[in-house]
């Protein structure tokens, strides 16, 4: 499928698509007139993406993930990308307690002045 298919089938931009072949992160073929063609593959591996930046994670972290989450299910160890995803995990727990924290504070805020 070409880029703008791709782009209404997952919601994302296609400058967002090409930002993410700049980043390493998806791949595409080329037409003999120049345009991206991407495999069905890519609609999964967009949707895993976007969930893992709307984790917070930067697009270094996704390229360093990605090939771990492919090689699970392809039945293949990737033990060497464990403890990264553990250090991510840890990361995003205390940006959500930091956020529930902000919440109840703003909860009170709320509550004092009704």
């Amino acid at each position: 499928m070409r880029i703008g298919e791709l782009s209404r089938r997952t919601g994302v931009s296609p400058r967002s698509l090409r930002y993410y072949e700049e980043q390493g992160l998806l791949a595409s073929t080329r037409t003999p007139g120049g345009h991206r063609e991407y495999g069905a593959d890519a609609l999964e591996r967009v949707d895993r993406i976007q969930c893992l930046f709307t984790a917070g994670l930067n697009s270094d972290t996704v390229r360093e993930l990605m090939p771990c989450m492919y090689a699970h299910e392809r039945g293949e160890p990737a033990p060497d990308l464990l403890d990264g995803l553990r250090a991510e995990r840890a990361r995003v727990d205390a940006a959500i307690c930091r956020l529930e924290r902000s919440r109840s504070a703003l909860d009170t805020v709320i509550g004092d002045a009704t």
